[in-house]
């Protein structure tokens, strides 16, 4: 069974999020890197756009969330949490955020992308450009770097799919050269 299979089963075939019926898509909440059914959900075009855009953000689409955010499923949890943070300002999601629980493993996912921070607070990864980097960006490495601890050196021009950010330090990212996942200083990388 497919994945997009499971997830319509899982929710009965509507928006985990908003219960729409039309233009549903399987949703991977990041920066879950096991994917799959543990860490997607199935979500209509207008949430995941406005999950991925914030400016795109209609605070009363989210009312929804009073229903959704009671959800036995994590992913579906981790993007209430998400989007009732970003929106707190607005006064009601407040009220929601103080009585939604998350296991403590659930919520430092729910945190990894820093929603609900104010800016200032924020830990922004940028390339050698000032380009700002985003979880799952593709970068390419603008030196040759020696990989600690082996006798690979990552080459010039070499393309790193998928990055991760370090949420601890605005200069470090990981990804994979190769089969080997190596931590990458920002100043480094270039993106693509």
């Amino acid at each position: 069974m497919s994945l997009l299979e499971e997830l319509q089963k899982r929710s009965g075939n509507v928006c985990e999020l908003c219960a729409a019926t039309d233009n549903l898509e399987v949703y991977e909440v990041q920066p879950k890197t096991t994917g799959g059914l543990d860490g997607s959900l199935l979500g209509c075009s207008t949430c995941i756009g406005q999950i991925e855009d914030a400016d795109a953000t209609d605070a009363n689409h989210w009312r929804c969330l009073n229903d959704s955010m009671w959800s036995e499923h994590e992913p579906v949890k981790v993007i209430a949490w998400r989007m009732l943070s970003r929106l707190k300002g607005e006064g009601w999601p407040k009220d929601l955020l103080d009585m939604l629980y998350l296991e403590d493993e659930t919520l430092a996912w729910a945190k990894e992308t820093g929603e609900g921070l104010a800016e200032s607070e924020k830990i922004i990864h940028r390339d050698v450009n000032g380009v700002i980097l985003e979880n799952g960006d593709n970068v390419v490495l603008i030196k040759d770097l020696k990989v600690k601890g082996s006798s690979m050196v990552a080459k010039q021009g070499t393309a790193v799919r998928r990055i991760s950010l370090d949420r601890e330090n605005a200069e470090f990212i990981e990804g994979k050269v190769g089969p080997t996942q190596i931590v990458i200083i920002t100043k480094y990388v270039k993106k693509i």
